[in-house]
């Protein structure tokens, strides 16, 4: 069991370059394993964690209802947004500047073999992150991420989540919000969820901005902790 995962930082990259990054590397693990599997050998398969900010972007998965994007093309032009359907779970979600988006590409046989498992641990790290910044965040029932104020009428999330899995091999995973422009929330119904609002840490810590490097030391911390992994950094892919 191979628990070292190469990090990346990708900077601000277009997403759909990122995404078909992430097929290349998803597509490496499980072609490994299936020649495994036909050779009868037990050759290392590879983890990778990619941290990326991406320009604004609103993505529709598997399991999504296009009614939850409340804008017409012409209006994402206007507001310099893209549009993509991709193959993760889960329904409408934006990204965009001021974002930490992590992507962690993973042979779960690594770890474990429990895709709720994996989710959960992806949302105690950031609960534990966010925690060093004095917020009480938690789940919320039936709804994947992270939020504030559960259960009252102030309900908020700050991190939304969509992963795939083919193979027990993850992609896609994690936004989270710290100097977001929560403007562009408003031209969808997030996660597809029209009742609760969204939030960014710098709006909750009332700070014009908070350094998004610490954040994501603080995220790599617990991660390592959770999933008992040893990151290594890799060279950032241009």
């Amino acid at each position: 069991m191979n628990k070292k995962v190469i990090l990346q930082d990708l900077g601000l990259k277009d997403y759909k370059e990122t995404w078909d990054y992430q097929e290349e590397l998803f597509q490496e693990i499980v072609d490994q394993k299936i020649q495994n599997r036909r050779n009868g050998t037990q050759e290392p398969t590879q983890n990778h964690f990619l941290f990326v900010e991406h320009p604004h972007v609103y993505t529709l998965g598997k399991s999504g209802n296009m009614d939850n994007l409340l804008v017409n093309e012409a209006q994402l032009k206007a507001k310099e947004a893209s549009f993509y359907k991709i193959n993760r779970g889960g329904d409408i979600t934006y990204h965009g500047p001021g974002q930490i988006v992590g992507y962690p590409i993973l042979d779960l046989d690594n770890f474990f073999t429990d895709i709720h498992k994996y989710l959960r641990l992806l949302e105690e790290m950031v609960i534990l992150t966010l925690a060093e910044y004095g917020l009480k965040c938690e789940r919320s029932e039936g709804e994947t991420g992270v939020w504030l104020d559960v259960g009252t009428p102030f309900a908020r999330k700050i991190c939304a989540m969509g992963v795939r899995a083919s193979r027990w091999v993850t992609m896609h995973g994690f936004a989270l919000n710290i100097n977001a422009n929560l403007g562009y929330f408003d031209l969808m119904i997030p996660c597809g969820i029209k009742d609760k609002a969204v939030t960014s840490l710098n709006v909750e810590l009332g700070q014009k901005t908070v350094d998004m490097d610490e954040v994501k030391g603080k995220l790599l911390k617990h991660f390592e902790h959770l999933f008992e992994a040893e990151l290594s950094q890799a060279k950032v892919v241009s």
